[in-house]
């Protein structure tokens, strides 16, 4: 039987030890997930306590969750870089990942990359030898029957992502969908992550290859292990 009361520990831990990196005058980009849930929330604790940082939301969880904690944001629109991003990930492998769980990838990936510090931030079950987990790719509505092909014709299986509590797929708060796309295992990420970058009708995936900086993660007593992605 699963341990969810030590999956959340390690989550918790690994989101607000990597909020506590954050100092004064920063602008902090929010990640969304349960993972980065806890960074969150943290930082709206330090900010209360005095701490001078404003957030930068990558979708309306993470914008709804900073108003709540009482994190000042400033729009995505009006941000050129950031100090640092605090994200999770679906899965972690040296260094390079797979998210888009939330489908909120692409705002993700925006923030992530003007980042000049990135941290991850996962529990060790994310944690993996190479990237398998099924990629997700979104699309624009109107293109979803050409992206599938081209996916199969990469190797991949994609399969649309299907709304949990309505009818439908999922829609992303850019107005797309999302396909997740099983390739197996990823022997090649960078040059997986350039081929779907490449297909018209994608707006983006969620191979994040050689952006992190850093890694925090979570264990079920509470501790944390950091390492270096540089």
């Amino acid at each position: 039987m699963k341990n969810t009361d030590g999956t959340e520990a390690a989550k918790r831990a690994a989101g607000e030890s990597a909020a506590d990196l954050v100092a004064d005058g920063d602008l902090v980009g929010l990640g969304t997930g349960s993972t980065a849930a806890h960074a969150v929330r943290r930082l709206g604790e330090r900010v209360d306590s005095g701490l001078d940082a404003r957030g930068v939301a990558t979708s309306y969880q993470s914008r709804e969750l900073a108003r709540e904690a009482g994190v000042p944001l400033e729009s995505l629109a009006d941000v050129a870089r950031v100090d640092v991003a605090i994200d999770g990930a679906d899965q972690v492998a040296d260094g390079d990942l797979v998210k888009g769980g939330g489908a909120a990838h692409a705002r993700e990936k925006v923030v992530d990359a003007a980042a000049d510090r990135f941290v991850v931030v996962a529990d060790d079950s994310k944690l993996a030898d190479a990237l398998s987990h099924p990629v997700p790719v979104e699309v624009l509505p109107d293109a979803r029957a050409t992206v599938r092909d081209a996916l199969r014709g990469a190797g991949g299986e994609p399969t649309l992502r299907a709304a949990e509590r309505k009818d439908g797929p999922v829609v992303s708060d850019n107005g797309n969908l999302v396909f997740d796309c099983d390739f197996g295992t990823v022997s090649d990420p960078d040059g997986l992550a350039v081929r779907l970058s490449a297909m018209p009708g994608v707006l983006e995936h969620g191979l994040f290859v050689g952006l992190a900086d850093e890694l925090h993660v979570g264990a079920a007593d509470g501790s944390v292990s950091t390492r270096s992605l540089r």
